[in-house]
């Protein structure tokens, strides 16, 4: 058997299979004898800023205020943004050993931002995953065509439920800040690949860079088939802007994060996550998350 635990957090374009990676199912449910409310998926994504040292918000202060969120919410699925290795790997211990995770740089390496996959090893096992870079050469590493600031990416995880014993896809990204050209660009070519992807459900988390219902990027993906949880919610909490950059919140602001299925997946409960400790916020970001069943 090889190392698991080394493939999923520097392999980049390699896909690995299901006689590699996933574990035996043990005490699996069947979907039939699971409670509704036990199939449900707690989704998050979390735009994490990057480790700074630069104080007053620096990785040092945050971490324990990441570490209390993250604990007391436990998500199944976390799509993080703006990782660094390193951080990456506190966030991994900070969420206990039943959690690993799956993602590599924009660069190809691990000195470089990420967008992560958490998943939560008791209920979902990784049957393939995949990188690819939004440019016109996506299997190219680094790549960077469409005048992004940086090289952005995808990660994408095909998971197989233990509890519900099916398969779903979870899909993670960042898109540019500073051009929109590459924002509309990018998400063209994420609807490409979900249009490849077949009938499995799908689930997609990110930092989008872009307001929802106000972007071409929003729309693009929306055009594709998908859902916007925050809208499909049976029930939802306060909207605030999803970037605060450790200003005050801003109620009914923008969304730029957000939490996309494909069709016929109920969301039972969308959130905006304010948590802060003694003023201290995790992020510059806000969490969205999504209960969801699919």
């Amino acid at each position: 058997m090889p190392d698991t635990h080394a493939m999923t957090r520097r392999m980049g374009l390699r896909t690995v299979f299901a006689a590699t990676v996933v574990t035996p199912l043990l005490g699996t449910l069947p979907a039939s004898a699971a409670r509704p409310a036990d199939l449900r998926l707690e989704v998050m994504t979390f735009n994490l800023r990057f480790a700074s040292t630069t104080e007053p918000n620096s990785w040092t202060v945050r971490r324990p205020v990441m570490r209390e969120l993250l604990r007391r919410e436990a998500p199944t699925v976390l799509g993080t943004q703006e990782g660094l290795y390193q951080q990456l790997r506190d966030i991994d211990a900070d969420l206990g050993p039943h959690y690993d995770w799956i993602g590599t740089g924009r660069e190809g390496g691990s000195r470089d931002e990420s967008v992560a996959l958490f998943y939560d090893t008791r209920r979902l096992a990784p049957v393939e995953h995949d990188t690819f870079w939004l440019s016109d050469t996506p299997r190219e590493i680094g790549s960077n065509t469409w005048g992004a600031a940086f090289p952005r990416i995808v990660t994408w995880v095909r998971f197989r439920d233990r509890r519900a014993g099916r398969e779903f896809r979870v899909l993670n990204t960042h898109l540019d800040h500073a051009s929109q050209y590459a924002r509309e660009r990018g998400a063209s070519l994420i609807a490409r690949r979900i249009a490849e992807f077949g009938s499995l459900p799908l689930v997609v988390t990110g930092d989008f860079n872009a307001a929802a219902h106000k972007n071409a990027a929003y729309d693009t993906l929306l055009a594709a088939g998908l859902v916007d949880t925050w809208d499909a919610a049976a029930e939802r909490g306060p909207l605030y802007s999803t970037f605060h950059g450790y200003r005050p919140l801003v109620p009914d602001g923008d969304r730029i994060d957000w939490i996309l299925t494909s069709p016929g997946a109920v969301t039972r409960r969308a959130t905006i996550n304010t948590f802060s400790r003694g003023g201290q916020f995790p992020s510059d970001h806000l969490p969205v998350q999504a209960s969801l069943t699919l």
